[in-house]
Formats: structure tokens, C-alpha cells, sequence
């Protein structure tokens, strides 16, 4: 999950390196007239003499030196992602106290899972073990995408959802609205006071549990069984067997003030510093969508390889849904590895296929298999093991359409699929 990313998110974008800092978390660096947000790790990162970028309205790491090598870092040993920009938000009752002048037409007994049934595209009846974690959309009533999420099982009238740093504004009014649209006696509790911190790869966990063994004695217990998609909370930390980068791993969130002292555990126990860019390429090679890049409001999740995150199939609405049950989808999202040398796939590159035309909406060059990759959204029908070209410079390279993910634990996934002719 993690902006339009190829306007806020630029990984190539200015650098903020000499902007003048303030202090503290969710503060503000500023680089000209721009005043960036700071995560509690800000100073770290600078530290560190990361290459630090405005990454959506926030002053951000891309790298620490080389991205291919933090990249390898992840796929190989273990590396570790500040991603206390995106935001968790707890769903929970309202007491009486909140709101003295609480809607006198208020639904009756709508607790946080009757409402984000109604609010999310997945069914969150699908979460009954404490913990458990499902991936979803939020919708626009037209289908369109507002934001791509995780929601967290905590208790029958506690749910925590972790939203995207761009949109956390835009989501968290939108689910005011829909709160106060439906009259549910509910709050929402963005927790800024929160620091986030990914660590992944097949060490990660090990790594994780060195550290926290000096911390909370009962970390390791608690988390050791947990199957992936799954959290616990532990004392103060919460710890998510999540990830963005196709490795296994944690994502765990504690208190802000605890963020650095953290952090440089980790890196003392032998994880290694990554940056956004090798968190892009990483999630690319897993085959995940990046919003703002390939799914956004002016496209559905049909037609942005997402319909496994849609549950058509239950007899409850949600928004969205008449939408999408009114529309057939004419575009797909695939994969595409390219043959031919002479270039990298990048987003808005024309596609052609037997089908017509289409356009990449995430490239990059792919440490792991040593090639170019993308996501295209292409004509719908178009199947893995067809050839395809892309516009490159003015130069037509070929491509073969496959199925993401493209590696998933340090393998390629690629080795099955027959070509077809174009």
C-alpha cells in the first residue's frame, strides 16, 4: 500500500538534504516555501546521510547509499522501512461524553464492523480471530478507488485500519461522513502517537525478537505462532506478521517517543536502513499496487487486479458495490517482463498487444531477475505468455505479458509461463 505517487511520490524527486529542520514528530522541515512533515525518525535518517526526498508532503529517505544493495538486503537478510508517514486510525464505540449533541437519529446498535462492512469493498466478517488482518479497497459510490488499506481484528467494538500517507486526510473525512450519512455511534482515533517501523526479510523476524527480548520478555511468545496477515499487541508495541515487499516479516507500531532508540536496536542487531526507493522496487517485484499509480478514484478495483479484494458474493452493500455490478470491466492489470535491452520500463509507456493499446503504470528495473518489470493496465482478455511491445524512446521493445507476483521470497515466479505469439 503506500500516492498520484508519480506527482506527490516522485522517488527521483527533490531533494530536501539541506532543508532547515525543526523538532519532534509530525513536525515540520522546511525546503523553500514548502514546510514538509517529519516522521520521529527524521533526525536519524539525516544522521545517517540518507538522501532525503519530498515524498507527499513528507521529508523522507529514499536510500542510505545503494538502493540495489538495500534492496538485496531485504531479499537476502533483513532490512527495516520508516513508514510512520502512513496512519493508523482506531474505530471505536462512542461514550455518551463525546458528543453532547449526538444525531438523535443515530442507528441503533451500528458497531465498528456493522459500519465498515458498509464502509470497506472486503467483508469484514471474514475477521473473527482477535488480530486477524484483511486487505481491502474503500470506494467512491461510482466504484473508483479512494485509498487501498489493511484493517486489524482487535475486539468486536475495536478495529484498526492503517491508511496511506497521502490520502489519511481524505480517508479519515471520508469516514466521518459516512459515520455521520448512517448516524453509527462511533469515533475515529488517528494515532499520530504512533511510530511505524517495517522490518522484513527472511531474518527479519529473528532480528526483531533479539531486540524485543530485552524490551517485553513476552514478545517473541506472542508473536512466534502468528500466521502471516495476522498481529498481537504486546505491551506497547503492535505487531503485524505484514509487509510491502513480497518477504516475511514484521510491521510493528509503538509509541513515537520510542521510535529512535528502536530503530538503532535494530540496526545494531544487523538490520539494515532501506529507503523508499528500495521499498518501490521491492513491492514491484511482489507484483503489489501502488495507489496513486496503478489504481486511483478514476479507476475501479476490477480492473486494477484487485477484484480478490472485492466481495461481490455476500448479500450486504457497500459503497461502490452497485457500481461495480453494473460495469463489465474492458481493462485488466498484468505483468510485463521485458525481453529486448535498450531500456526500463516506466509508467505512461504505451503498450500493444493483440487487443489494442495500453499503458504501464508502475516500472522499474528488478534487482532480483536482472531485468526490466511492470504493471500495465492492458485490454481486457489478454493472457499470460503473449508478447507485447512497448514504446521506449521512440524504440518498440518486446515484452511478455505475465502473471504478478514476479518474485515472492527472494525466487522468480517467471520460470512456468509459455510464450504465445503476439
Amino acid at each position: 500500500m503506500l500516492h498520484r505517487r508519480d506527482a506527490h511520490r516522485n522517488l527521483s524527486g527533490k531533494r530536501t538534504d539541506g532543508a532547515k529542520l525543526t523538532n519532534g514528530f509530525a513536525l515540520f522541515c522546511r525546503l523553500g516555501n514548502v514546510l514538509l512533515k517529519q516522521t520521529p525518525l527524521n533526525t536519524v535518517h539525516r544522521a545517517a546521510g540518507a538522501r532525503m526526498v519530498d515524498f507527499g508532503g513528507w521529508d523522507m529517505p529514499v536510500s542510505y547509499g545503494s538502493q540495489i544493495e538495500e534492496h538485496l538486503a531485504v531479499r537476502r537478510d533483513a532490512g527495516m522501512f520508516d513508514v510512520s508517514h502512513m496512519l493508523a486510525v482506531d474505530v471505536e464505540p462512542r461514550n455518551a461524553t463525546d458528543d453532547p449533541n449526538e444525531n438523535p437519529n443515530a442507528v441503533a446498535g451500528e458497531g465498528a464492523r456493522d459500519f465498515l462492512r458498509y464502509a470497506l469493498a472486503n467483508n469484514v466478517d471474514k475477521l473473527t480471530v482477535a488480530g486477524k488482518a484483511l486487505y481491502s479497497c474503500l470506494l467512491k459510490p461510482d466504484g473508483g478507488v479512494l485509498d487501498d488499506l489493511i484493517v486489524y481484528f482487535l475486539s468486536e467494538n475495536r478495529f484498526r485500519i492503517v491508511v496511506n500517507a497521502s490520502t489519511a486526510d481524505k480517508d479519515v473525512a471520508w469516514f466521518r461522513s459516512l459515520i455521520d450519512e448512517r448516524g453509527a455511534k462511533l469515533t475515529l482515533r488517528p494515532r499520530r502517537d504512533l511510530a511505524m517501523i517495517a522490518v522484513q526479510g527472511p531474518r527479519a523476524r529473528e532480528r526483531v525478537w533479539a531486540v524485543l527480548q530485552h524490551r517485553n520478555a513476552e514478545a517473541k511468545a506472542a508473536t512466534e505462532p502468528l500466521k502471516p496477515f495476522m498481529a498481537a499487541e504486546v505491551g506497547e508495541y503492535f505487531i503485524a506478521r505484514t509487509g510491502y515487499t513480497g518477504e516475511d516479516g514484521f510491521e510493528v507500531m509503538l509509541p513515537s517517543t520510542h521510535a529512535i532508540e528502536f530503530w538503532q536496536a535494530l540496526a545494531a542487531a544487523g538490520v539494515r536502513p532501506c529507503g523508499l526507493g528500495a521499498r518501490d522496487t521491492l513491492r514491484l517485484e511482489a507484483g503489489m499496487n501502488l495507489y496513486g499509480q496503478d489504481m486511483d478514484e478514476t479507476v475501479n478495483p476490477l480492473e486494477s487486479g484487485l477484484a480478490w479484494t472485492v466481495d461481490l458474493a455476500s448479500a450486504r452493500d457497500f459503497v461502490g458495490k452497485t457500481a461495480l455490478l453494473a460495469q463489465t470491466p474492458t481493462r485488466q492489470l498484468s505483468g510485463l517482463l521485458l525481453e529486448d535491452k535498450g531500456g526500463v520500463l516506466r509508467a505512461h509507456q504505451k503498450v500493444l498487444t493483440r487487443a489494442g493499446e495500453g499503458e504501464i503504470t508502475s516500472g522499474t528495473f528488478s534487482p532480483t531477475l536482472g531485468t526490466s518489470i511492470a504493471l500495465a493496465r492492458l485490454p481486457a482478455g489478454v493472457a499470460a505468455g503473449e508478447r507485447a511491445q512497448v514504446e521506449v524512446r521512440g524504440k518498440a521493445l518486446a515484452a511478455r505479458i505475465v502473471k504478478p507476483p514476479f518474485v515472492r521470497h527472494g525466487k522468480s515466479l517467471l520460470t512456468s509461463i509459455k510464450e504465445k505469439p503476439l
